[in-house]
């Protein structure tokens, strides 16, 4: 069936003029309606966006950049948009971001820095209102070309002294202490940590958290049993390998992130051993699909959501309230413990 036309053949196309000549009002006070100004009244926005919507009308969005010197258009820079963590905070975002009238542009950087440098030249051509800088790895370098042009920036886990940018501070420990008395309470002694690349600010801080938390729960922290690799499947199953190759192995495997829990599991599988029986395993995130792994992986849950939302309050307030005394600085996401299947007391045999 062929689709129907909405429009005649070679029909204008609807613009400022036409929707002012609809709407019975002047193209300065159209301008100032889709620019989002107050100086408009209700009555007459009102009559604005009829016309705008009866007509099909679209905003050219560079001349609004011109006249307003704002985009409303913000950057966000992730890590790997492979791993699903980073998708699900995109889309937690961007749903905050539309819903106060801002649009996002999107880069990953795969922890390559001359692709975050390529990211940034993006953002500044584009000309964002602001950055969210959400790698969790080494961007001290690059950011300056950002703060040398006075954009307003969020970081996450790593302060900038500059009046226009916001950190997001991460409260892995709270969520990893708990993981680990899971753990002790269950009767493991002998845990071991799969830390990710020591490049990222994120590996480390999680790292030195299950160190702390052992710690304080009075448990042997074993040189041996911290072995760094990749935030992927595969490093959780080249750090497996590396504990199985030990005389001595822990009891219980805690991953500085789920997709390295995830390889763990596989390992695991393939080796013949059953988790939680055999093995517990815990990982961090609680990336969506972590409730459907078999079994079920216990981790740490890191708010996407939490996260997305302080990233975007950062960047609004920096952009729409420059000179507020209330101006944050400073944003805290909370971390906690889900339960699932992947853990169970020690056996008896070991593995």
């Amino acid at each position: 069936m062929a689709r129907k036309k909405t429009h005649e053949t070679g029909a204008k196309i609807p613009d400022i003029r036409t929707v002012a000549a609809r709407a019975k009002v002047s193209i300065a006070t159209v301008s100032r309606t889709v620019n989002g100004s107050s100086a408009v009244s209700d009555r007459l926005k009102k009559r604005v966006w009829q016309a705008v919507h009866q007509l099909n009308y679209y905003p050219n969005t560079h001349a609004r950049t011109l006249v307003s010197g704002h985009s409303r258009l913000l950057g966000v820079i992730v890590e790997n948009i492979t791993n699903p963590f980073f998708p699900e905070l995109i889309q937690c975002f961007e749903e905050v971001a539309v819903a106060h009238g801002y649009e996002i542009l999107i880069s990953s950087t795969n922890s390559d820095p001359a692709v975050l440098t390529h990211c940034v030249r993006r953002m500044l051509e584009r000309k964002v209102d602001g950055v969210a800088v959400l790698t969790f790895g080494e961007e001290e370098p690059v950011l300056d070309q950002l703060v040398h042009r006075n954009v307003p920036l969020v970081l996450a886990e790593f302060r900038l002294d500059d009046p226009k940018s916001a950190t997001i501070l991460l409260d892995y420990t709270t969520g990893i202490r708990a993981a680990v008395n899971h753990l002790a309470k269950l009767g493991h002694t002998r845990i071991a940590f799969l830390t990710g690349p020591h490049k990222l600010h994120s590996a480390l801080t999680r790292e030195n958290g299950f160190r702390t938390s052992m710690e304080t729960a009075g448990l042997p922290v074993e040189t041996k049993w911290i072995i760094e690799c990749d935030h992927t499947p595969k490093g959780g199953v080249a750090g497996y390998a590396k504990l199985h190759a030990l005389a001595e192995r822990p009891t219980a495997i805690m991953c500085s992130n789920d997709m390295t829990a995830i390889g763990v599991l596989r390992a695991a599988y393939i080796e013949g051993r059953r988790v939680p029986d055999d093995l517990s395993v815990i990982g961090l995130d609680d990336i969506a699909f972590a409730e459907f792994t078999l079994p079920p992986l216990t981790t740490v849950r890191l708010s996407r959501s939490g996260l997305a939302r302080a990233a975007f309050e950062a960047l609004r307030q920096q952009i729409e309230e420059p000179a507020s005394p209330k101006l944050q600085r400073e944003f805290m996401v909370s971390t906690r413990l889900v339960t699932r299947g992947s853990t169970a007391p020690p056996a008896a045999a070991g593995w």
